[in-house]
């Protein structure tokens, strides 16, 4: 990640977290009085296509201005959030959350990345992210009580490549501030996954943006502790030394980036890298991984804009990838 780089990224992201439309709206009518546009009923994540897709764009905007201080979208990164991330407008962002008919809005991918926006935002260390990462805070204990309500029922993970990824959603509600819910999450990762052996990862399918099997492992790589860590994750995948299953190791194709299901075939590249850098130290051959990372960043960084359907959520994974 260079300067140049998350300049552009930041441009991106500037160009699509505030565009209202086209919108796809996770919401339950009620009644004729509980209809309303996307800013009416999320005045600060109203924008990218949905809502999810806004809140980690936020996050990428907040994760670049802190790590390039200097670089020139800076000022507008900082007017948006003065603009946007202010008291009354995260307070009705809340107040959409107190209905009845939103227990299960966004669970778990959406909140996962408010939460891990929120861990962003308590690394702030200026006046202005501070400010910011106070006012956020309402919005995230909401969706950490909905974690800590939720966990205790899962019976079952969820093992799609897509949104509903449970694995997905742990590892990036970890990042956030809170023991009592690390621990919650860090049991529940235990209770889902920790009987896993042998992954034959069954992938990739048509519309996924993620390894079932790598970020399973990536989840458990930050729940636990390395010494507990490493003998499951030998035994999880006992071949990646002999790089298997072989699938985990090619690039997807990409076959119309217009399609926004197939475009989340380029998630799935930039995702696994992520994985594959983080996963690389407990490999037998680290740099052989390191090579297999680069290859799919190569396969979809040069399409992260260009194309609607991608460009209003890629950047972020890209970060991920490249952070």
């Amino acid at each position: 990640m260079t300067l140049d780089l998350a300049n552009a990224f930041a441009a991106i992201a500037l160009g699509h977290v505030t565009r209202e439309y086209p919108n796809k709206l996770d919401h339950v009518l009620g009644g004729p009085g509980d209809a309303g546009g996307p800013k009416d009923l999320h005045p600060v994540f109203y924008g990218s296509f949905d809502w999810h897709s806004c809140v980690h764009g936020y996050w990428m905007l907040a994760n670049l201005y802190r790590r390039f201080p200097t670089m020139p979208n800076a000022a507008a990164i900082r007017a948006l959030f003065d603009t946007h991330l202010i008291s009354d407008r995260v307070a009705a962002e809340c107040a959409y959350l107190a209905r009845p008919s939103t227990l299960g809005f966004e669970r778990p991918y959406g909140w996962a990345w408010l939460l891990k926006l929120a861990a962003e935002l308590a690394l702030h260390e200026t006046p202005e992210g501070r400010t910011w990462s106070a006012t956020i805070e309402p919005l995230a204990r909401v969706f950490a009580a909905r974690f800590t309500a939720f966990l205790p029922l899962a019976t079952y993970p969820t093992r799609a490549g897509v949104h509903s990824n449970t694995a997905f959603a742990i590892r990036l509600a970890l990042e956030y501030q809170d023991e009592a819910l690390r621990g919650l999450l860090t049991d529940t990762a235990r209770r889902w996954y920790a009987g896993d052996s042998d992954c034959q990862a069954w992938e990739p399918s048509g519309d996924e943006f993620l390894s079932s099997a790598l970020i399973e492992a990536e989840c458990m790589r930050a729940a636990l502790p390395d010494a507990e860590f490493r003998p499951w994750f030998a035994g999880f995948l006992p071949r990646v030394g002999q790089f298997l299953p072989a699938t985990l190791f090619t690039p997807v194709t990409v076959s119309d980036r217009s399609d926004g299901k197939i475009a989340h075939l380029d998630g799935l590249n930039l995702s696994r890298a992520w994985c594959w850098r983080a996963l690389a130290d407990f490999t037998p051959d680290p740099e052989a991984i390191r090579r297999t990372a680069q290859a799919h960043i190569d396969a979809s960084l040069p399409h992260v804009s260009g194309e609607y359907m991608g460009e209003h959520w890629l950047c972020s994974f890209a970060v991920l990838a490249l952070a």
